[in-house]
Parts: structure tokens; sequence; C-alpha cells
């Protein structure tokens, strides 16, 4: 049985592990990126892997998921913003071809988890499906027929600059603004709170925190609402850590999207949550991989 290996780099954390040719995660680990070290660290980390993974023994093919606008054909990031220094001109796909004589395919991690979600999770069989990740930023991904729409230049879907209110979608709208905001209001030091104490507290009745969530709930329902106002998707897929409170969010997303979205297109809006969670990225490159390969 072929055996591939996954690589999903973020900006804190490097996931890995083998894949088969059916699509099951046979291992899986992980590192820390130490994104301060710059793109040539990460490149050599990268190599590390497929390395240790080639002493044991043969692989069929490298699938890369990473932060960062990508060259899919070339394999190699175009542009990436500053939180991972000297990023922007990487060469997975040649470095790693060079180096071990078999295929490497690499696409964004945001587009990695949205075909991640289309093929078995939680958009599976959706024509028109967009994947939202809340993090530290806002990423997006719009899958068509099955398929990653890139754009003209490879840039499409980057939703996170999307403008809002003299600002822009993820400076308003990420689970990072959300732990700040509650520590300023609370005049607290910022490393005292974290989107798992806000979300206890809030299920505690802490009004301040429930405030938190539901502006940011809010802010997510008028970024939904725009996107869907320009490609019409069947289903909006949220992912990303703070995603995983869907019990306590869900609902409060819904509201919003109705609010901002008119009934003719909430009625056919579908408001889902990530499936693949951590997995999502090193499956997601796989099947960018087999796209890739026609497999």
């Amino acid at each position: 049985m072929k055996k591939y290996v996954s690589i999903d780099i973020g900006g804190t954390a490097i996931k890995y592990g083998l894949i088969d040719e059916n699509g099951n995660i046979l291992c899986r680990y992980e590192q820390k990126t130490e994104a301060h070290r710059g793109g040539p660290a990460i490149l050599e980390k990268a190599v590390r892997i497929v390395d240790d993974f080639r002493n044991e023994g043969e692989i069929s093919g490298i699938c890369i998921s990473t932060a960062g606008m990508v060259d899919t054909k070339r394999g190699e990031i175009f542009y990436s913003a500053p939180l991972i220094p000297d990023y922007t001109g990487t060469r997975f796909k040649e470095t790693m071809e060079h180096r071990f004589g078999v295929p490497c395919e690499v696409e964004n991690d945001v587009n990695c988890a949205g075909l991640a979600e289309y093929v078995s999770g939680a958009s599976k069989g959706c024509e028109v499906a967009v994947m939202l990740t809340v993090g530290t930023g806002i990423g997006g991904s719009l899958i068509i027929g099955g398929r990653v729409f890139h754009g003209f230049s490879g840039s499409a879907c980057e939703v996170g600059y999307m403008h809002m209110e003299d600002s822009d979608f993820q400076t308003l709208g990420a689970a990072s603004i959300l732990t700040k905001k509650v520590a300023q209001w609370k005049r607290e030091p910022a490393f005292r709170w974290n989107g798992y104490r806000i979300f206890e507290a809030a299920k505690g009745g802490d009004a301040l925190c429930i405030r938190a969530i539901d502006e940011m709930a809010d802010v997510l329902g008028k970024g939904i609402s725009n996107i869907c106002y320009v490609v019409n998707p069947e289903v909006v897929v949220l992912g990303g850590g703070i995603m995983a409170q869907e019990e306590f969010l869900k609902g409060r997303i819904e509201a919003a999207v109705k609010k901002y979205l008119v009934s003719g297109i909430a009625e056919h809006t579908r408001i889902a949550f990530a499936h693949h969670r951590n997995d999502a990225g090193m499956l997601g490159a796989f099947y960018h991989f087999c796209q890739c390969r026609g497999k």
C-alpha cells in the first residue's frame, strides 16, 4: 500500500504524519513552527520530517499544507504575512522533489481545510462551499464543484482583509480580538485570558464575556453575509480552535447571518462547523495531491 507524507505548517505548530492511499491517517505528530526563525528554518524542518519517514520505508509523495499565499503550480510561497519572516519565495516543491525524487504538491492551509471538509467532512458533496477558519486572523477558501477556486492570481477568498467599519474582517472578528477585548474591559493583563476561559466564564453567566462573544458573533455574521451576497454558497463551514464551542456559538452566528442576509438567500444558506478540526490541513493536503496527480 502506498504511503504519503503530509505536513501542515501553521504559524504556531507543524502537524505531520503518514497517510495511506485510501486517505487514512496512519500516524500523527506535532512540533513547534518557531515562525520567528523564518522561512529557511521551516523548510529545513519540513525536509527533516520527510527524511525521518524515508528512513522508515518508501514513500510515494509529499503533501504540504501551509500558511501564506501559495503558487500551486510552482509549489512555493508568493506572499506571506510578517508572522513568518523570509517565507515569501520558499520553494517547497522544487526542494522536496530534488532532494527525495518523489512528487510534491503544495496548497494554502485554509484551502486544504476547505477541500478536506468537501471530500469527507461538513460540506461533503456541496456544489459551492465556503470555509472560514477563525483564529489569530480569519482565513477563507471557496470550493466550487469539488475544486478550490484560486482566482486570477491565486489569492481568491482572502476574506480576512475584507474592509468592514473602517477596519477589516479579521481585525474585528478573529478569536485573538475576543481575548484582548475581555482583558481590556476587565482591566487585566491579556495573558490571564484565553478563549477557553472566556467561554467557561460566559457559560457561568459572566456578562462581559457574553457581551464580547455576542459582538464577535455579530461581526462574523456580517462578514459571512457579505461573502454570501457575492458567491451564494450552499454551506459556510466554520473552523479554527474557537469553533469547538459550537453549542455556544452556532445559534448566535446563525442569528447574526439572518440579521444581515436577506431572507431569500438566508433560507438557502447553511452554517456548519468543521468536522476534521486538527486533521483538516493534513487531509486536505493529501486530497490536493490526489487531485493534482489525477488520483
